[in-house]
């Protein structure tokens, strides 16, 4: 296992298991509201509808399409973090392989609670980082990003003057988790295969003898299929 995949805490498929997504509270320093500032619409593009989705759903889907909420950094540093949390293996992609950086766009515009949190905690990460290697936190090198995470990903271990970023990345993991795997390179990753059909062979034989009875012919011809 390498030093990334150490980062997730616990095996990617138990993972499965704590995928609700947490609520932070938001970080209350000043200097972390900096940046929340509106980004142009990109070109809308509609979706049609589907029999699962109500015309109403649809309206609200397509505008938060149409909204940008993080700008080109912040992204960047989503992109990065998630990749951390969920890299490449042997078995499947990387968190951003699966779209997570996309996913997490639409939750901040779907869910506006978790948009301080996390535009405050790229600003406190980057500050931080800042501040430890003159560098944003996507302009540092591989080992200084993991030397910054390493610091945020252990809650028990962190020093306090750490618990914002600790925030943070709780909220980033558990986001990243969720967007992996309900997607379909997570959903493989799993091995999932949701209902399948199958044959019924009946009732095994030696119940059958048990209790005396049997099967009429019709119904072994067009129903059961005992396999030899």
């Amino acid at each position: 296992m390498t030093t990334k995949r150490k980062i997730i805490l616990m095996d990617r498929r138990k993972y499965l298991k704590t995928l609700a997504v947490g609520t932070v509270g938001a970080i209350s320093a000043p200097t972390l509201l900096d940046s929340c500032k509106p980004e142009e619409k990109p070109k809308e593009v509609a979706v049609t509808p589907t029999i699962d989705r109500t015309p109403a759903e649809l309206e609200r889907y397509n505008k938060l399409m149409a909204e940008k909420f993080f700008d080109d950094h912040e992204m960047k540093t989503i992109t990065v973090l998630v990749d951390i949390i969920i890299p490449k293996d042997e078995v499947s992609g990387s968190a951003s392989d699966a779209k997570v950086p996309d996913f997490i766009e639409f939750i901040a515009k779907d869910m506006p609670k978790h948009q301080t949190p996390l535009r405050g905690g790229i600003k406190w990460l980057d500050l931080h980082c800042s501040r430890r290697f003159n560098q944003s936190f996507v302009g540092c090198s591989a080992s200084q990003q993991i030397e910054i995470v390493d610091e945020i990903a252990f809650p028990e271990k962190a020093k306090p003057e750490m618990l914002q970023g600790v925030a943070f990345f709780n909220l980033m993991r558990d986001l990243t988790a969720t967007g992996f795997f309900t997607s379909k390179m997570g959903i493989d990753d799993l091995g999932y295969v949701g209902n399948r059909p199958n044959q019924w062979d009946g009732v095994p034989q030696d119940v059958l003898a048990q209790y005396g009875v049997k099967y009429d012919q019709k119904t072994l011809d067009e129903c059961v299929k005992f396999d030899s």
